[in-house]
């Protein structure tokens, strides 16, 4: 299909020895990440052998609150008795009564017809102990998954469904490929390098095409990228940051996972900050483009100024959509400081508000030097195209 009839594709088409000039790029980075890929690929040897307790599913067919197992009525001191019925397995149908202890909290409590989820920890006695690990959600997030497919199907049609094969394709590469290499105990800063750098693949190319355009998106990405995951090992090492404020990190070191964890902080903040940025890079090389079909004869300058404006536009408003995300996320400890009256100033020097901190700053500066570095690109190709 020529470009003439499908004008969701870009207008211009660069000479052919700057063509190949930007394939010859891509297909080096392509080269060097593939390269990473296999030098990191996990060996599999790197287990802990930590494995928690089996699980099983039930579902609750009574509840009432009583006086805890070991109390009388006049110690005042109330459980929730759960009755749950087993699903799946050898216990199939069988009843376990939960005892769970009640608190000031507004949040969900199990109630009849809740399913959930129970570990089932095998005694030495060979009895089995089951207890409440969560309440089962599966159903309903296959339901959610759905409606996002046939969303952005309706609305995206073709590149609808090449943007759910490289949502697909992230997933299986951060499961398959980046957490184990991080658990191998690979260098997490260059795990995620690599792992950035196929999904940057992945998604560009699925969702947009194999054209000129893309190209020059996926360039102006790593580019960014780069950038970004410089500012924020410099910063990590500026604001002393120890990686440790993350219980979750504090677990795997006890489970004997022994990682770096400022270069986890560090990768974290790369593969987090890709989705944002090949959104603005598109953007900006379709501005580019568009801009170019209207004015075929506008020079490398007036194309510049023209879509640097739709790139601040576009800045405005996804800095601020990266800090509400951070701020969202930490709502819970924003919480606690400002009950225990902690100054602002203060709470904000503290490494877990820091980490947001940097996250959120180092991500917006590198968000907002892909919109130069992406128009710049876009614009002297195009320019060139025309010339030629």
């Amino acid at each position: 299909m020529t470009a003439g009839h499908n004008h969701e594709k870009p207008s211009w088409k660069p000479p052919e020895r700057i063509g190949r000039s930007l394939w010859i790029a891509v297909a080096a980075w392509a080269a060097l990440t593939l390269i990473g890929l296999v030098a990191l690929w996990p060996s599999g040897s790197a287990s802990s052998g930590n494995a928690t307790d089996p699980t099983v599913r039930g579902y609750v067919v009574a509840a009432a609150v009583q006086p805890c197992t070991g109390t009388a009525v006049s110690d005042l001191i109330e459980c929730r008795v759960l009755t749950v019925q087993l699903v799946g397995g050898k216990a199939d149908g069988a009843l376990t009564n939960l005892e769970l202890g009640i608190t000031t909290t507004k949040g969900k409590q199990p109630e009849v017809g809740d399913d959930l989820v129970l570990t089932a920890t095998r005694q030495a006695d060979g009895t089995t102990i089951y207890n409440f690990a969560d309440y089962e959600r599966s159903s309903a997030l296959w339901v959610l998954a759905i409606l996002f497919a046939v969303t952005v199907i309706v609305f995206g049609r073709w590149r609808g469904v090449g943007a759910l094969v490289g949502l697909a394709v992230s997933v299986a590469v951060l499961v398959g490929f980046v957490l184990p290499a991080l658990l191998d105990g690979s260098n997490p800063v260059v795990v995620a390098i690599v792992g950035a750098s196929v999904i940057a693949f992945a998604s560009l190319y699925l969702a947009h095409g194999f054209s000129a355009s893309t190209n020059v998106a996926l360039l102006s990405t790593l580019a960014a990228l780069g950038l970004t995951g410089l500012l924020a090992w410099a910063f990590i090492e500026f604001t002393s940051l120890s990686g440790l404020s993350d219980e979750n990190a504090l677990f795997l070191d006890a489970l004997g996972v022994h990682l770096d964890p400022r270069g986890l902080l560090l990768a974290g903040i790369v593969i987090g900050s890709l989705g944002v940025l090949d959104d603005v890079t598109v953007t900006q090389v379709s501005a580019v483009s568009e801009l170019h079909r209207a004015r075929p004869e506008a020079t490398f300058g007036e194309l510049y100024r023209s879509a640097v404006v739709i790139g601040r536009d576009h800045i405005s408003s996804t800095v601020n959509t990266l800090f509400l995300a951070y701020a969202g996320a930490a709502l819970p400890l924003l919480l606690l400081f400002t009950e225990v009256r902690q100054a602002i100033a203060t709470s904000a020097t503290r490494e877990l508000v820091a980490v947001e901190i940097v996250r959120t700053l180092v991500g917006s500066i590198g968000l907002v030097a892909s919109v130069p570095i992406a128009t710049g690109l876009a614009a002297a190709i195009v320019t060139s195209s025309s010339k030629d």
